[in-house]
């Protein structure tokens, strides 16, 4: 009898002990079901999780450097942080609209998709087995979600001041610390600062005529580019005046009819295309389209889509694209 019930009864004792440490005391119908779900259930494996993610051995992995082979980055801004240093995210959300909207930096063919990026697959996570999870401030799930699946990391667009270039900046050492490489963190924002500086000296001696930034939400409406964005801290930067002093919201930007554009004359526009999902040439033959000034004058830029929500790579993006539109004769 001994020999018979020896194996058995270290299974309980084991599942038994291990089921108090981790969510405490349960039933003994619970400790069956706790054998069950450690192979197949998993509605006790997010239960396991969330345990797991308040106790202090777990918390603890947090200061510890990730496995940079193992990030994932919810958000467009962070995945481009990320990069920055030389790390590629192993999964993002809707990477069909990152290819579209962001297009550079380029991410590589073996970047997972984990779903929308307010409304991410939990379970495609969890089968990642990500070290970090990277968020953004104001957008997308709480990391109260997220936590029970691996430690995160979140990051604001801007500050008070409406300055998100000098935020990224902040935002790309902090990370670099983080991942254990503040060496890549130094040397990408001298390349920043580089490019900031060239673009200044190559635009100098240019006709200063403002510049007006938007990019198309559909055939009606543009997305205009104002104060208090990324793109708008770069110009300032640069020597370059903005077009568009109306309205914007938080992240620096407006979504307006077509017609609005009407009442900018003398100055040269930047449209910023994002391939085939973007009504421009559906439209260029219509008459509001026309007469819009900067149309009639040829002074219209195209230019491929930017990310205007972005950080340093974005920056640096748009101070060469800048520098194509202006130098370009009209």
């Amino acid at each position: 009898m001994i020999n018979r019930w020896r194996r058995p009864a270290r299974i309980r004792v084991l599942a038994v002990t291990v089921r108090m440490r981790i969510i405490g005391d349960q039933n003994q119908n619970d400790n069956y079901l706790y054998l069950k779900f450690m192979q197949t259930h998993d509605a006790y494996r997010r239960r396991l999780l969330q345990a797991m993610a308040v106790l202090p051995w777990w918390s603890g992995r947090a200061a510890a450097a990730p496995d940079l082979t193992r990030i994932i980055a919810l958000e467009w801004r962070p995945a481009e942080l990320l990069i920055a240093l030389g790390v590629m995210p192993i999964a993002i959300a809707d990477v069909p609209n990152y290819r579209a909207w962001v297009q550079e930096p380029a991410l590589a063919p073996t970047v997972r998709d984990v779903g929308l990026r307010n409304e991410p697959n939990m379970e495609a996570m969890q089968r990642l087995r990500p070290s970090l999870i990277l968020l953004s401030d104001g957008f997308g799930p709480a990391p109260a979600s997220i936590t029970p699946i691996a430690p995160t990391l979140s990051f604001r667009f801007s500050n008070a001041a409406g300055l998100p270039l000098t935020v990224a900046r902040q935002d790309v050492q902090s990370l670099a610390d983080r991942l254990g490489v503040p060496g890549r963190a130094q040397l990408h924002l001298a390349a920043v600062d580089q490019q900031l500086d060239q673009t200044r000296q190559r635009l100098a001696l240019l006709t200063k005529r403002p510049v007006l930034l938007f990019s198309f939400i559909d055939s009606r409406h543009i997305m205009v580019i104002g104060k208090r964005s990324l793109f708008q801290e770069v110009m300032d930067r640069v020597g370059v005046v903005n077009a568009w002093q109306g309205e914007i919201n938080f992240w620096g930007s407006t979504v307006v009819g077509l017609e609005q554009l009407a009442q900018f004359g003398d100055v040269r526009a930047i449209c910023f295309h994002r391939g085939a999902q973007d009504p421009l040439f559906d439209i260029t033959g219509s008459a509001l389209w026309q007469t819009l000034p900067f149309v009639r004058t040829g002074q219209l830029r195209i230019a491929p889509a930017a990310w205007f929500f972005g950080a340093t790579l974005a920056a640096m993006r748009f101070c060469r694209q800048l520098e194509h539109a202006l130098r370009s004769p009209a």
